[in-house]
């Protein structure tokens, strides 16, 4: 009961490989979460998923199609609300809509009630009248991942969908993807909101520079970076060598360092006893710390201790946006 399954899909641009051989698998009616920073290679796997870009190599299947072979019946199959919001100005948002149920097939009446239903279930109410080119951006978004749904497809792929909302939106899309999944639609989520990934996926796929270096369930991938991690903040940037040798001397890991941030935090096996010995050793050798702190892994401390990089850093991504 596998919906989406890619296997060894490889792409280039000129001399940068987007893809480098990624596998993808997500069960029927479950949310897989594509994580990674700008530029790993997530737009280009949606790309090839939804039939808008042709692998160099590897195979890919969505609700049972070949996207190679079969990319009509993928296309009649899924629904995609991709980074910018595909939305016609120059029509209402009801218009909107209406228009993509008369493309998949809907008869008028039955085109007009889903865009109604849908207008209500966006709270687009006051506005579906209006041009949408008068739209905020997080009406834009609301507009365009609604257009996803008009087919009421088995597969969506939402292509980091809450991107300009703000918290009351975001929160409000959260909850029709779970009512997606409730239904039993399988969604592709590709974000660099480590919330959205913990709330929202069933399991996770940790993407980097075209490869998938990691995948699991929040949990699984929370357990392998360790225990609670150590953070201090140090008070001069000429203290950080000595904050980072302390915390080398109780920690469990190799120390990550941010020096624009002059944060220094390491996983430490008791806590605790750990941030108490720091402080102390800090303190007899008369270095200042603005801020210490214990916490829970993170998704973000997951990406950090694979990658050696935020997941929310932004690195650009020129050959995905040329695709």
């Amino acid at each position: 009961m596998v919906a989406v399954r890619a296997e060894a899909l490889v792409k280039s641009f000129g001399s940068t490989r987007a893809l480098n051989g990624i596998d993808l698998e997500i069960p029927r009616g479950q949310v897989l979460g594509l994580l990674g920073p700008n530029g790993a290679g997530k737009t280009t796997a949606v790309r090839i998923l939804t039939t808008l870009l042709r692998p160099d190599s590897g195979r890919a299947f969505v609700a049972g199609h070949d996207v190679l072979a079969e990319p009509h019946a993928v296309r009649r199959s899924i629904g995609l609300s991709g980074q910018y919001a595909a939305v016609d100005e120059n029509l209402t948002g009801y218009e909107n809509l209406h228009m993509v149920g008369r493309l998949y097939g809907l008869s008028r009446a039955d085109a007009a009630a889903r865009a109604r239903q849908l207008i209500d279930r966006f709270k687009l109410d006051e506005a579906a009248d209006r041009p949408s080119k008068g739209y905020s951006g997080g009406m834009r978004r609301r507009l365009d991942l609604a257009g996803a749904l008009v087919a009421s497809p088995t597969v969506v792929v939402l292509d980091e969908p809450t991107t300009g909302l703000d918290p009351r939106g975001r929160l409000d899309t959260w909850d029709v993807i779970g009512e997606l999944v409730a239904d039993g639609t399988t969604v592709l989520l590709t974000t660099q909101y480590l919330e959205e990934a913990d709330q929202l996926a069933d399991s996770i796929a940790v993407i980097d520079r075209g490869r998938v270096i990691a995948g699991g369930t929040a949990d699984q991938l929370k357990s392998r970076v360790g225990g609670e991690r150590l953070e201090l903040v140090a008070a001069e940037a000429a203290e950080l060598p000595v904050v980072t040798r302390v915390l080398r001397e109780v920690g469990s890991a190799e120390p990550q360092v941010e020096d624009s941030l002059r944060r220094v935090s390491v996983p430490v096996e008791a806590g605790p006893k750990a941030l108490i010995e720091a402080l102390r050793r800090l303190d007899a050798e008369n270095v200042g710390v603005n801020d210490v702190g214990l916490h829970r892994p993170t998704l973000d401390d997951v990406f950090l201790g694979l990658t050696g990089r935020h997941a929310e850093d932004s690195a650009g991504e020129p050959e995905e946006e040329r695709a």
